[in-house]
């Protein structure tokens, strides 16, 4: 029997560990995220960005910037500014279907 399509994915330790250690992001100081689609709509894409390690600028372990990451704003302050998802904790952002992509 085949999980429904709509159905959330669970949790992989493995998005988790790499979310977690920006010294495991292959496209550092950025890392690719998508969030697969719920109802039949496109999925999400964005990036997590090391700001602490970039700039010091503490507050964005979980947050997603709604970017593509071959179209990135060319200053910080412009990915700032971008849409965003925040949340508190990498596994909240997990939990909520994001995975590394």
């Amino acid at each position: 029997m085949s999980a429904h399509p709509d159905a959330p994915r669970p949790v992989r330790a493995r998005d988790l560990m790499v979310m977690r250690d920006p010294q495991l992001w292959s496209k550092w100081p950025f890392l690719p995220v998508i969030r697969p689609p719920l109802a039949h709509a496109e999925p999400q894409l964005g990036v997590l960005y090391d700001a602490r390690a970039v700039s010091g600028t503490y507050g964005y372990t979980a947050t997603v910037f709604l970017v593509n990451l071959y179209l990135l704003p060319d200053t910080e302050a412009e990915l700032f500014a971008a849409p965003k998802r925040v949340y508190d904790t990498i596994d909240e952002l997990v939990a909520d279907g994001w995975a590394v992509d």
